[in-house]
């Protein structure tokens, strides 16, 4: 099965929206589904629940989340992340294309990528 997204409130921007959509990625954003605000293990979970692998920019907090997550034997749908501004619109689309384009929502199943390794 092809990766959905859901971008966290630290990553979401309209322009890379549009532009995800544009190439036909099934992507969602927190303010499009009322999570703003809400906390890293909420964002987590929500996307989990509803089958979507998260990306966010918001790298530390995200990968002590994982590994809480795993040590404790809990699962999460996958996690992509970025650094912080390191990336204009156009290279974090293009760098989330490659990896969707070679990844399935099934290998993502309790992963983390790093959006570096897409380059």
């Amino acid at each position: 099965m092809k990766i959905a997204l859901y971008v966290d409130e630290d990553s979401q921007d309209s322009t890379l929206m549009r532009a995800l959509r544009s190439r036909g990625v099934d992507v969602v954003a927190a303010s499009e589904d009322g999570m703003n605000g809400r906390s890293d293990d909420e964002q987590l979970r929500w996307s989990t629940t509803h089958a979507r692998v998260l990306y966010s920019c918001n790298a530390r907090d995200f990968y002590k989340l994982h590994t809480s997550l795993l040590t404790s034997g809990e699962a999460h749908g996958g996690i992509i992340l970025a650094p912080q501004q390191q990336y204009s619109i156009g290279e974090q689309l293009r760098r989330l294309l490659k990896l969707i384009a070679a990844k399935s929502a099934e290998d993502m199943n309790n992963q983390v990528e790093f959006l570096s390794k897409w380059g």
